[in-house]
């Protein structure tokens, strides 16, 4: 309870020891969330962020980042975000790193004023992928025929049921380089004093923890906990920031307020939920998770 009274106790009476907000950002970096497992987005961070900038006496905001990547305009808003409120708030902003802060998560992560990751933790892959699958061979031998009518010649550029055509290829590659022209200008911007002259940096390479410190990827090796005691004293205290809850929980979310479904739209959502599954599968298995 005195804890809680803190804000408005005289100095004397508060608790001792500083208390640091936690934010966990963990998962894929997707816009929409799917049902079947939460992802990164700036809708799904947003409120969590600004809970823990808002903390008055914290002189730091603690961020935990695990996730292979993702969309990397979600990536960048929610890059943004972390730098507005940090400047806002007048907030120090600590990256922790857990298994991985690859891609899209490299790219969160150098949103704080210090990256700090586990030996082992994975760190880097500065680039752009773009990943699909093409099912020309499948239809055939099933039997479909595809057809497809478009108001404008680029309207069906890389349909998956489609032969593969050189020009759309090419335009994919483009957008890819601009894209990753973004990323490298923001990591150096962030960290051009600290990085290595290494050619492979900005070629998609990952490290690890140990190798990423000796190239300035990231600051520190060390663990959340031991590292916020040894900078703000034994008495540190951590506070997990989370999001809040519905009042049916997930629940809500999977089966609607009802039971009046219909069976194909069950369907569907377990085929997408399966898709999206298999995607968030694959970015992590790039890294070994």
């Amino acid at each position: 309870m005195r804890r809680l009274l803190s804000p408005i106790l005289p100095k004397s009476m508060r608790p001792q020891g500083v208390t640091i907000p936690v934010v966990r950002l963990h998962g894929t970096i997707m816009a929409s969330g799917g049902q079947f497992r939460p992802t990164l987005s700036l809708a799904s961070t947003a409120g969590v962020l600004q809970k823990a900038f808002s903390m008055r006496d914290a002189p730091a905001v603690a961020i935990s980042v695990n996730s292979p990547g993702g969309s990397p305009v979600q990536s960048r808003l929610i890059y943004k975000r972390i730098r507005d409120l940090a400047e806002e708030k007048n907030k120090l902003v600590i990256m922790f790193v857990e298994d991985v802060a690859a891609s899209g998560g490299y790219m969160i992560a150098v949103a704080g004023d210090e990256i700090v990751a586990d030996p082992s933790s994975i760190v880097g892959s500065i680039g752009v992928i773009s990943a699909g699958f093409g099912f020309t061979e499948l239809i055939k031998k099933i039997g479909v025929d595809r057809r497809v009518y478009t108001a404008g010649n680029n309207k069906s550029v890389l349909d998956p049921f489609q032969p593969e055509k050189k020009e759309d290829v090419e335009r994919l590659k483009a957008l890819q380089l601009d894209v990753h022209e973004t990323f490298i200008e923001l990591v150096k911007e962030r960290r051009g004093g600290k990085l290595a002259d290494n050619p492979d940096l900005f070629t998609g390479q990952f490290w690890t923890g140990k190798a990423g410190c000796d190239l300035g990827l990231v600051d520190e090796l060390g663990d959340m906990r031991s590292f916020l005691q040894q900078r703000y004293g034994e008495k540190t205290q951590l506070r997990l920031i989370s999001p809040p809850r519905g009042l049916f929980g997930r629940k809500l979310s999977l089966f609607g307020s009802g039971g009046d479904e219909m069976p194909a739209q069950a369907a569907a959502g377990l085929v997408k939920g399966f898709a999206e599954e298999l995607e968030e599968r694959a970015l992590w298995a790039r890294f070994g998770l």
